[in-house]
């Protein structure tokens, strides 16, 4: 793996993308790569060039890379967005002055993603196996849940005391940048105009808060919540509403029918 990291590292480098790290992760053969923050656009470019470059690099080292959501039964891979509001430059909105006190727009921010991500699912989590990566005490959430470095949390608000930022942990690994930011900054510019009220942060196992929302099981379920609200059309108008619906509806017909390897092992002798 030294090998491949070595030359992932020189290609971003040379594509003016340069990463902040590059290590592996818990399951065998998982890698994690960041980036220093920076414009949100740039950022998801940035993106798409490194997942070109990882296929790329990856045949020469004559290994198959993937960006599924879980590509294991117990592995699931994410992509975790780092958020925070600016001013200007130098001015964040998110700046705490005082101690274990929350900013009013940071609290709006986790408000509205706690109220409005659960209707834009299908925008971050876009396949049937999307889902099978949001598992008890997997590092990603089973419920909108919020809390300060608490990773068993839908969102997490982490960094410095003074000037925290948010993490979004429900997109997976297989989610388009673009639409999973989007559907991020839709949900804290909801918080922002309508300001829901914050529930209290999770302290403790995220997994077991039974009052929060949980995040839907399958991608049918997750169209239906996405088709029933006002929140994704009134972000992103109803031609691209319909149009991911129809993406959706695609993704779940292609799977309905198909007779699985568990099937076979459970059912085989049985039937």
């Amino acid at each position: 793996m030294s090998a491949f990291f070595h030359d992932l590292r020189e290609a971003l480098h040379a594509a003016g993308c340069p990463p902040e790290a590059i290590k592996t992760e818990g399951a065998p053969g998982q890698i994690e790569v960041t980036w220093p923050y920076g414009d949100p656009m740039t950022a998801c470019d940035i993106y798409t060039v490194h997942q070109h470059a990882v296929r790329h690099l990856a045949a020469q080292h004559k290994m198959a890379p993937t960006f599924m959501a879980a590509p294991q039964t117990g592995v699931g891979s994410g992509l975790h967005l780092h958020v925070s509001l600016w001013r200007d430059e130098e001015d964040s909105a998110f700046w705490a002055p005082q101690s274990g006190v929350l900013p009013e727009p940071l609290q709006h921010s986790v408000a509205g993603l706690l109220t409005a991500l659960p209707h834009l699912v299908p925008l971050y989590a876009p396949t049937g196996n999307s889902y099978k990566r949001y598992r008890p005490h997997s590092f990603a959430p089973t419920r909108f849940t919020w809390g300060i470095d608490n990773r068993t949390c839908a969102i997490r608000v982490t960094g410095e005391e003074s000037n925290p930022h948010l993490e979004n942990r429900l997109p997976g690994a297989d989610a388009n940048p673009y639409l999973a930011l989007a559907a991020t900054l839709a949900a804290i510019i909801h918080g922002i105009r309508n300001q829901p009220k914050l529930p209290d942060p999770c302290t403790g196992d995220g997994y077991e808060d039974v009052e929060a929302c949980e995040v839907p099981r399958t991608l049918d379920e997750a169209l239906t919540d996405f088709v029933d609200s006002s929140i994704p059309s009134a972000a992103f108008g109803s031609d691209a509403m319909d149009h991911y619906v129809h993406a959706g509806e695609l993704e779940v017909g292609a799977l309905a029918g198909q007779v699985t390897d568990i099937e076979l092992l459970r059912g085989f002798d049985r039937a």
